[in-house]
């Protein structure tokens, strides 16, 4: 298998560092920021339009592959690669966060998780083992290991028997996994907002040795300083050979501050969900493209921004396809707050290598609008 992970620089002023994933479909330049294509597309984008803004690796969702088009007919098409034609690196999340999403249409034992299907109301019985086949079916470079994402609040024994249930799972999935030569497993780390819980967690997956480490069930409707608190003491167990991912995040704010906390790799849904309503990030700011003040505004949606949107078309004419609907709208916000994002990374990554990264960050924040009277929104 050619999957390895190389540490290439370690900050001077914090945890954040530099590094380069390699895969069967290519490598990966970290920290990096990854694309939702929750149902084996990135909502309005085309293959090409990624590779144009330099995405380097997107993430598919497990549990909707699954139920439709089937893991079975993908395979039969000769993996997602070649069925969505995306020739460069893919991870699949587990399925785990959304079938737990599901609250009172699932039922979870230690076997696994029988759940009713939100298309239609079929059954399903999604086990750590059936997690890998599914996986092993779909042919992506990067799987994740069956886990149970603890809501958030939730209680000290709740939280200790799910994250124990976890570690078991996770035993089960890198025993069941068939496709070891082309598909990196990687554990997740997890334990709420315990510290005792998330250090035993990351001991007993360490202990199993997985190619990477994943930081799942934080961005859960925690306060952000819980959720950087929990990232301080938990990164560090992680092996610094070995690539992170904190799963779920996609603000600015949170990428730089799970980057300075040594985390390599992130994804969400947030930028391309912001796009679909009208909302753009800006290097000033967010901004609401339907507000009337946009109207007859003909500059670009951020002047600094080298993105295909922003040097072709003013606010004052995005404003009007989504007044109208008109899906070009969508498609053209999604372009830019991809770009917005990918771009930021690449900017971070320079900044990790000339060891100015917290400069940078202030410098960000204060032009974002980040700082208020009580400190970062």
């Amino acid at each position: 298998m050619t999957f390895k992970y190389e540490l290439i620089k370690e900050s001077k002023e914090c945890n954040a560092r530099l590094g380069k994933v390699y895969t069967n479909h290519g490598e990966i330049e970290t920290p990096i920021f990854m694309p939702v294509g929750t149902k084996a597309t990135v909502k309005t984008m085309t293959p090409e339009e990624l590779e144009n803004i330099e995405a380097q690796i997107i993430l598919s969702n497990t549990y909707h592959l699954y139920l439709r088009p089937g893991h079975d007919l993908i395979n039969e098409a000769g993996g997602l690669h070649k069925f969505m034609k995306w020739n460069k690196p893919i991870l699949t999340d587990s399925g785990g966060f959304q079938v737990f999403s599901l609250g009172n249409l699932r039922n979870i034992t230690e076997e696994g998780v029988t759940f009713t299907s939100h298309i239609d109301g079929s059954k399903h019985f999604i086990s750590p083992e059936k997690s890998m086949e599914i996986q092993n079916y779909l042919g992506s470079d990067i799987i994740m290991a069956f886990d149970e994402c603890a809501p958030y609040p939730s209680s000290w024994d709740y939280v200790k028997a799910s994250m124990e249930r976890t570690t078991r799972w996770a035993k089960r999935c890198k025993d069941y996994h068939k496709n070891i030569e082309n598909q990196a497993l990687f554990g997740i780390v997890q334990g709420g907002m315990y510290e005792d819980l998330r250090k035993e967690s990351a001991k007993q997956l360490v202990d199993l040795d997985f190619p990477g480490y994943a930081v799942g069930g934080l961005s859960v409707g925690e306060p952000p300083d819980l959720m950087y608190e929990v990232l301080d003491y938990t990164v560090p167990l992680l092996p610094k050979n070995k690539p992170r991912y904190l799963m779920g995040v996609g603000s600015p704010d949170y990428l730089f501050e799970a980057v300075i906390r040594g985390i390599d790799m992130a994804d969400c849904v947030l930028p391309t969900r912001m796009a679909r309503n009208g909302a753009f990030m800006t290097s000033k700011g967010r901004i609401t493209i339907k507000n009337a003040k946009y109207k007859r505004d003909f500059t670009p949606i951020d002047p600094q921004c080298k993105c295909y949107t922003c040097q072709n078309y003013s606010k004052a004419y995005i404003r009007h396809l989504f007044k109208e609907n008109e899906i070009l709208g969508a498609r053209l916000a999604t372009i830019h707050n991809l770009f917005f994002l990918i771009n930021l990374m690449k900017n971070i990554r320079i900044s990790i290598k000339e060891d100015n990264l917290l400069k940078f960050k202030d410098e960000f924040y204060k032009e974002y609008g980040y700082y208020t009277k009580g400190g970062v929104n």
